[in-house]
């Protein structure tokens, strides 16, 4: 139909009076016209009606977050180091960082064990705030980075399988809404931490089967936890890697870059150094439930008022 629609523009002859360029100008306009999407529509259409609108919420923090799923599992069978893997955890954080360098909006991310959480800014407009587009780019932009940089931080050992993440998207309209989701995640890395480091300290170095840990640990509080820790392994928890307490937070940084280039100076070259700003991911391993880390990074956090 296309071919019949242009055999007369093809076969025609320049005008006299005007430029040779009519006829071409004509072509392209009907060309353009011919193969544009108005004329993609057909009966089967109708079946966008059923796509709902998931459209985020305008001036809320979208927040992403991921999760290992069966990643249980996946440590053992990957042989992972118990309680804390600092491979595992290495990759977790190299991967947030890709989604991040990929994502530019994410002003913060929190990451502890087998979850990451990225936070979009207020304003931002990526994917016209869709959570089903949000929610599947940072999942599959952080498991294929997972994959691709797993040799980075397993050497030779093998991936036996392909990891899987889930998500979920949730809004927060304030400041104090956002900074209690992320206390939220800190405070439970501590717990977790915790009671594993107790756990394994007495399964690896005390001998008793898992089950036994299990019990042993059953109504214990946090004082509790630390008492034998310290009694019967000699562990100050407070001395442990602050990465496996606080988790890590990555924010966008400028960081100043210092090169050496090779310049001429009347036909000899010389030696001149060159500083540059660049933003850059940069990890954090502190708390991040107090004032003083968003005090000194206000960048983060829009105006509530905005």
């Amino acid at each position: 139909m296309l071919r019949s629609l242009l055999r007369p523009f093809l076969n025609c002859k320049p005008c006299p009076q005007f430029d040779a360029g009519i006829a071409k100008s004509n072509f392209e306009i009907l060309v353009s016209f011919c193969t544009s999407p108005v004329m993609a529509k057909s009966k089967f259409e109708y079946v966008r009606n059923f796509e709902t609108d998931d459209t985020c919420l305008r001036n809320c923090y979208i927040v992403v977050r991921l999760d290992g799923r069966n990643f249980h599992k996946f440590a053992d069978q990957h042989n992972f180091a118990k309680p804390n893997d600092d491979r595992a955890l290495g990759l977790m954080t190299r991967s947030a960082r890709s989604v991040m360098e990929e994502l530019e909006d994410i002003v913060i991310a929190y990451g502890q064990s087998d979850e990451y959480s990225f936070v979009f800014k207020r304003s931002s407009n990526w994917f016209k705030r869709r959570a089903s587009k949000l929610m599947t780019h940072v999942a599959s932009q952080f498991s294929s980075s997972y994959v691709f940089y797993w040799r980075d931080y397993f050497g030779e050992q093998p991936l036996l399988y392909p990891p899987g993440f889930d998500g979920r998207v949730v809004l927060y309209p304030s400041n104090r809404n956002l900074r209690d989701y992320l206390s939220w995640r800190q405070a439970d890395c501590h717990i977790n931490n915790l009671y594993n480091t107790v756990f394994w300290s007495l399964v690896l170095k005390g001998g008793l089967s898992t089950v036994q840990a299990e019990d042993r640990l059953k109504g214990t509080v946090a004082g509790d936890k630390n008492e034998i820790l310290f009694s019967e392994f000699n562990i100050n928890y407070n001395n442990e890697p602050l990465h496996h307490r606080k988790g890590t937070a990555l924010i966008w940084e400028k960081i100043d870059e210092t090169t050496t280039k090779q310049i001429k100076v009347s036909n000899e070259e010389k030696e001149v150094t060159v500083t540059r700003s660049r933003k850059r991911v940069t990890a954090h391993h502190c708390d991040i439930i107090g004032d003083q880390f968003w005090n000194e990074h206000p960048e983060i956090l829009e105006d509530d008022n905005c």
